[in-house]
């Protein structure tokens, strides 16, 4: 019998207003670049990862209007046909979703591991708002009920999610492996991230 590829469920990140005035300002007042955006999130992640592993990316929901309970939603509707030991992974808005989600509901399948990768932790960001509904409770004990294994992964020179947000995060999720990298260009902007490659693999061998 063929064994069964470990999946791996990437949350993207996003953006959120606080109402509809800042919403349509964001839309005729940001960078437009008709450029192909390389992320480390597509392409490269998937060629490294291997043949191994499947990769579930959902398109969430209103991306750069994000709203919690419509991607609570989409995100449950995939819950039919994933297994366990899956590996969640969580880009920015997405890392904070994750860690919204995992603090107040149990997961259906049994986690390997988190990553939640430059998650905002609360509305202190220098530029942004985070609104929409992905306040966290003060309580998150219950992530790590859902997930023995959490990563945490921030950059010293990322002006979205600033890195005294991982102190926050310590305070609450004691046993939480956190790492802090010199530099990731900002907010993650790379095309390249051979680290949480190596760290995915070796957690698929515990599996």
């Amino acid at each position: 019998m063929e064994k069964k590829k470990i999946q791996i469920f990437l949350v993207h990140g996003g953006m959120t207003f606080k109402n509809e005035k800042a919403y349509l300002n964001f839309l005729k007042t940001r960078e437009i670049s008709i450029e192909k955006k390389v992320k480390w999130s597509d392409d490269y992640f998937d060629k490294e990862m291997g043949k191994n592993f499947e990769i579930i990316k959902p398109r969430m929901p209103l991306q750069d209007n994000a709203k919690y309970n419509e991607w609570k939603i989409h995100f449950e509707r995939h819950f039919p046909y994933l297994r366990n030991s899956i590996i969640l992974v969580g880009s920015s808005l997405g890392g904070i979703f994750l860690a919204k989600y995992l603090s107040e509901n149990k997961f259906p399948k049994r986690i390997s591991s988190v990553y939640l990768i430059c998650p905002p932790f609360d509305n202190t960001l220098p530029d942004e708002d985070l609104t929409g509904g992905f306040k966290l409770k003060s309580d998150l004990s219950m992530i790590e009920k859902n997930s023995k294994k959490i990563n945490l992964l921030f950059s010293k020179d990322d002006n979205i999610v600033p890195v005294y947000h991982a102190k926050k995060y310590r305070k609450k999720l004691k046993n939480a492996n956190i790492v802090i990298y010199k530099s990731k260009n900002g907010h993650f902007k790379i095309s390249k991230f051979p680290e949480i490659i190596r760290m995915i693999k070796k957690d698929a061998k515990r599996v």
